[in-house]
Formats: structure tokens, C-alpha cells, sequence
């Protein structure tokens, strides 16, 4: 770690995990400063809100300024506009990280991959995505690695899919269960007999907040995968069913013919369409890279992790009868 201390930007920290990483920070010692686009008084939180845009670099510069860590979590929300804005953002990070000397922290994801990879994923798995959203997020780790290979130290901490409190823009509350209406079905997209990785956010963030505080032992460029939960659909279906005290919800299929006639004139829907691919097989992230660094990596259990998520999205769980 630099000389700068510990202090660190977090850009995306309105976002899912943005938001867990910035929180664990602050519990682990570090001065948490995030970019907004809409200027934020001070709110309690204990972050050190910048008004700012990722896509402007000047911005990015000014917030940088004496930070050890910059951790790149900003993505552009419903999958819009990747093809315009996903690798601007990027270098404008690189570029702060390079001039203020910090490491970049990268969440990464499973679109890089395709079907030669499947179905357990190592740090070392070929990079051969299917999907041209997959192609950018492949584009964005050789930009981190020939970042690192010119000096900037780099972190990926690479997940299966998110959920979790406070988080929108995931499969589970996009997909599985619709925030804010009353819950009666699940909504599954692949064959409920495959297993599959899930990623519970305040535990990714701890865990990023843990391999920073141990940042003087990680390589120059570095990459973890995190296991997360590896539990099949029925198995994910049930423990709903258990975390919200209804054991007769309903599961039904991800309506992915619909999705293929409305894609044409919907973009977040035309980006979701090629994913299907990674709900056709079992998806297992290996942890053991990633165990083996790290003392004790964050768990939370699945029934309790899912109550959590279930509270925050205001989908009228059945209360416990006395």
C-alpha cells in the first residue's frame, strides 16, 4: 500500500456492492470517499461524499487525490449503454490509479467466460465469453493487466450472481422475485436441478475489506474467486420458501421466449437475452485459491442471508404465527 494511508475511493458506492465494500471499509479502519454524480450532504454514513461523474476523468483525478485504493465498482445500471461507457469509465480509473499510485479493486463477474470453461471456474480458466457484454468485461481485465504489468497493482475478487440488502440490479430481485409486490411466485431461469453460484453482498464486501487489509502479501495483479453459495434451483427455491414463511410459493419458468420477442425494442432486455447460456449448465466458482489467503472467508448462512434480502425488498413476507 502506498504512503497515502488508508484511505480509499469507492466509485459505484450508491450501487449494490459499492455499497458493502464502502460499509466494510469504514468498519475496517479506512476514510471512504465515493463519487456522485448528485452532490450528498452529509448523511451519517461515515462516507465522504465528492460530487462527480466516473465518465468525466478530471473528476475521477480530483477524487483520487491521495487515496490508496480505488475500487471500480460502477456499472451502467439495466445493462444500457456498455458498448458506450463500460471501458471510459475504466480508463479514467486506471488513469487516477496510475497518477496517485493506488491499487485498483475490480468486483469481477462470470460473463467472461463460455461453455469451455464450465462448469467449476478457476483464476486460471480460459476467457472465451460468448456474449459481446462478456467480450467488454474480458477487455476490461487485459486493460487491469497491462495497467499492473506498467505498475499499478490490481485486485479482482471474481462472483457468481448477486443478492442481498440494498441491491437492485441483479438477477435475484430482476429476475427471481419482484421488489415491492406481494410475493407469490418465484421466478426461476434455468433448470432447477442445476447447482449454481450466488454471491450475498455484505459478504463480498468483507471479504474485499479483508484481502486490503492483508494488500502488502497480494501480487502485483491478483485475482480471487469467491464460492459464495453453490446450491441448485430447488435448493434456492425452498430456502425462500423457508425465509419468508411460505412454504407453498409457486415456482414458475423465466419467460425467455418473451424476452426474445420484446428484445428487438428493449435494450436492458436485448443485453439480458444472450445470458441464457450461463442458466444452461451448472456454475461453480473454486474458492480454494481464495481459502487458502484468507483466514476465515465471510459466510453467512443461506436462510439468513435470504431474510435479509427478502426484508429490504418490501415484498410482504408472512410474519412467524406466536
Amino acid at each position: 500500500m502506498n504512503a497515502n494511508g488508508k484511505t480509499v475511493l469507492v466509485l459505484g458506492a450508491t450501487g449494490g456492492v459499492g455499497g458493502e465494500a464502502a460499509r466494510a471499509l469504514l468498519r475496517h479502519g479506512w476514510t471512504v470517499r465515493a463519487l456522485t454524480r448528485t452532490l450528498r450532504e452529509n448523511d451519517g454514513s461515515g462516507i465522504d461524499w465528492r460530487q462527480g461523474d466516473a465518465m468525466n476523468a478530471d473528476d475521477v483525478l480530483r477524487a483520487a487525490e491521495g487515496v490508496a485504493v480505488i475500487v471500480h465498482a460502477v456499472n451502467p445500471p439495466g445493462y444500457r449503454g456498455w458498448n458506450r461507457l463500460v471501458l471510459p469509465m475504466l480508463d479514467h480509473t486506471i488513469a487516477a490509479a496510475r497518477a496517485v499510485g493506488a491499487r485498483i479493486v475490480l468486483p469481477g463477474t462470470v460473463y467472461n467466460y463460455g461453455d469451455d470453461a464450465f462448469p467449476v471456474l478457476t483464476e486460471a480458466s480460459p476467457q472465451h465469453a460468448r456474449t459481446h457484454k462478456g467480450q467488454i468485461r474480458v477487455a476490461m481485465e487485459q486493460r487491469l493487466a497491462d495497467a499492473a504489468r506498467d505498475g499499478t497493482p490490481v485486485l479482482i475478487l471474481r462472483c457468481g450472481d448477486f443478492f442481498g440488502p440494498r441491491a437492485a440490479n441483479n438477477w435475484f430481485t430482476q429476475g427471481l422475485v419482484k421488489p415491492g409486490q406481494p410475493l407469490r411466485t418465484v421466478t426461476y431461469p434455468g433448470p432447477r436441478q442445476l447447482a449454481h453460484s450466488w454471491a450475498y453482498l455484505p459478504d463480498v464486501g468483507e471479504t474485499m475489506a479483508r484481502l486490503l487489509d492483508r494488500e502488502r502479501d497480494l501480487a502485483t495483479f491478483d485475482a480471487f474467486h469467491f464460492e459464495g453459495h453453490y446450491i441448485t434451483g430447488d435448493e434456492l427455491v425452498d430456502a425462500i420458501r423457508r425465509a419468508a414463511n411460505a412454504p407453498d410459493l409457486r415456482v414458475r419458468a423465466f419467460p425467455w421466449p418473451l424476452i426474445v420477442l420484446a428484445s428487438p425494442f428493449v435494450e436492458t432486455l436485448r443485453e439480458l437475452r444472450p445470458m441464457r447460456y450461463l442458466w444452461k449448465t451448472p456454475l461453480r466458482l473454486d474458492g480454494h485459491k481464495l481459502h487458502a489467503f484468507l483466514d476465515d472467508v465471510p459466510h453467512t448462512g443461506i436462510d439468513e442471508a435470504l431474510r435479509a434480502t427478502l426484508a429490504s425488498m418490501d415484498v410482504g413476507i408472512v410474519q412467524e404465527r406466536a
